[in-house]
């Protein structure tokens, strides 16, 4: 997009009259321009020391164990309501609401005398202190969590359910962190602009926002002393919050994006250059509901069938009739066009129930990915006839890929498993030790798919959903930048395709980056695929090469975003 506050305020060399500005990192490109909102207060927890009677701790249970379930069927209510990665994320929270660890814990606490609300709190405490000692994703659940607390707690005490207010002209949100809940329940036409304290990238909300179109910047700093009602404008391309902007600047750069994302609504595909150099541009998903979603943009097929994630609420795996049917959802959805399926990349903040996943003191950095096979090559075995079942029910030719790939030997052992069932072979490449022997790793499969979320992450050694960290984990890091030219350039040599899945893809100017790379495809979530479509169809392919050239010779991500900005822009 081209209609950045900055943009329209360097364009004259004069700064916004009587503005203050915080930055952050930018994860949903738009403008949003109105006054500051804020969540509601979350209910206070009484500070009750009183030991329940014996007698009528039977009905403090029954009050909680109403609660929880209560809110449950709220949440799912609302993943019923949702698409995509909305419906996703509360379906796994409402998940949580009833996760029986929890409940156990709370339950166990209350039949000794703890008051309900009390029990609730501890509980919930309990397992945060223990997402956050593992880290990586199952930190930023931690959010979600105390989300569910505070939703228990307020319907044990009676009293309105937390959230987001409604606001009654177009407005900007501001908030440490969302719970899925809240984001997802947002009104586009009404909250045109999202800034957070808290989170990364790759958070639920960032993830949300980008599928609600709602410009988003998170990991702002001095975000939390922004009065309500602050004028304010969210900048989700710059990463910039100006606060009390002149309005006539403002109202400016809301209009020329506007007529950007006018201009994006119209994009049909397919994807390419202006010069007509082509690139596949696909869609991520996660289920059948989501594939049939994508179906309706002018994505050319799925680039990142992300598996586990329809099994996270099993406490058994499924059968493999079971997979061929939810596989079988997506394939006809995109009939005839290329999907990639990946195979379970459980483990980490993914934890399958039925995996038997032991305890690690790092788990980002333990048994997960293709890893989990090591220890247990059936349920690898039994996917992977899933699929074929699938591919033969549907008559398509589905692609596999394996995650967490970091040896030739491994790309190998996995190539020569899909092929038996007549798959096309390829991995991920997200530890830097794969980029690295990238050449190695494609003699042996037919193609690679960068996921950018989890390279930066292992690369910069920096927890990916970290907001202190968010600026090390940025995907225009250049040393991430290297990896993934290193990367391309074996896949052209040896003349397979290389794609990029992470959320580096969902990001135009990136993504123009990445093309000039070598990259040969790009998949992003479903809203993203326009932008990236259309922004890719207004520059050649000289103008990409040469933005990915600048970007290299820098040695910030701030640095390499405004350089490819000044080719690309």
């Amino acid at each position: 997009m081209t209609g950045s506050l900055r943009a329209e305020t360097q364009g004259t060399g004069t700064p916004l009259s009587g503005a203050s500005m915080l930055h952050g990192t930018p994860v949903v490109p738009g403008i949003g321009f109105g006054p500051v909102i804020r969540p509601g207060r979350r209910p206070d927890v009484p500070v009750d020391t009183t030991v329940v009677d014996e007698a009528a701790r039977g009905t403090e249970l029954e009050r909680f164990r109403e609660a929880a379930s209560v809110v449950a069927g709220r949440l799912r209510g609302r993943a019923e309501l949702a698409t995509g990665a909305a419906s996703e994320v509360l379906s796994a929270n409402a998940a949580m609401a009833q996760d029986r660890g929890w409940l156990k814990a709370a339950e166990k606490l209350i039949s000794a005398g703890t008051p309900a609300t009390s029990a609730t709190d501890a509980a919930t405490e309990k397992f945060a202190a223990m997402f956050q000692k593992l880290g990586g994703l199952m930190a930023e659940r931690v959010t979600d969590l105390r989300d569910i607390r505070d939703r228990v707690i307020a319907e044990i005490l009676g009293v309105p359910e937390p959230g987001v207010p409604t606001p009654t002209v177009p407005s900007v949100l501001f908030a440490d962190d969302l719970a899925p809940a809240d984001t997802a329940g947002l009104d586009a036409t009404l909250v045109v602009g999202l800034a957070t304290s808290l989170g990364g990238p790759t958070s639920h909300t960032a993830i949300i926002a980008r599928q609600l179109g709602i410009p988003c910047v998170v990991a702002v700093a001095g975000l939390d002393d922004v009065q309500e009602g602050t004028s304010a404008v969210v900048d989700g391309i710059t990463g910039d919050i100006v606060l009390e902007p002149d309005a006539v600047l403002a109202a400016d750069a809301v209009e020329t994006d506007r007529a950007e994302l006018d201009r994006v609504s119209r994009w049909t595909g397919q994807g390419s250059t202006s010069d007509g150099h082509a690139v596949d541009i696909l869609a991520n998903v996660q289920d059948g509901a989501g594939a049939r979603a994508a179906r309706k943009t002018a994505a050319a097929g799925i680039g990142l069938f992300r598996t586990e994630l329809c099994f996270l609420d099993r406490d058994v795996e499924p059968t493999v009739d079971e997979q061929a049917e939810i596989y079988g959802q997506v394939l006809e959805a995109f009939d005839g066009h290329k999907v990639v399926v990946r195979t379970l990349d459980a483990g980490s903040d993914k934890p399958l129930r039925f995996a038997n996943h032991a305890d690690e003191a790092n788990p980002a950095l333990g048994i997960r990915g293709i890893r989990i096979a090591e220890q247990d090559r059936g349920i690898l075995y039994r996917q992977l006839d899933g699929i074929a079942a699938a591919a033969a029910a549907t008559g398509s030719s589905p692609w596999v890929m394996a995650p967490m790939i970091a040896t030739a030997a491994e790309a190998a052992a996995f190539a020569a498993d899909a092929r038996a069932r007549g798959l096309k072979p390829g991995v991920m490449i997200e530890i830097p030790a794969a980029a690295l022997l990238a050449e190695h790793i494609l003699e042996h499969v037919d193609f690679l798919s960068i996921g950018t979320n989890d390279l930066a992450q292992y690369t910069m050694a920096a927890d990916r959903m970290s907001s202190q960290l968010a600026s090390l984990t940025d995907p225009w890091q250049p040393a991430v930048i290297a990896l993934v030219a290193h990367t391309a350039k074996a896949g052209a040599a040896a003349g397979k395709p290389v794609g990029v899945c992470g959320e580096a893809a969902a990001d135009p100017l990136l993504a123009c980056v990445l093309v000039g790379l070598g990259v040969t495809s790009l998949s992003a979530a479903s809203a993203a695929v326009a932008h990236v479509g259309a922004k890719l169809s207004s520059v050649t392919l000289a103008q990409c090469i040469d933005a990915a050239a600048a970007a290299l010779k820098t040695d910030s991500s701030t640095a390499a975003r405004a350089a490819a900005a000044a080719v690309l822009n």
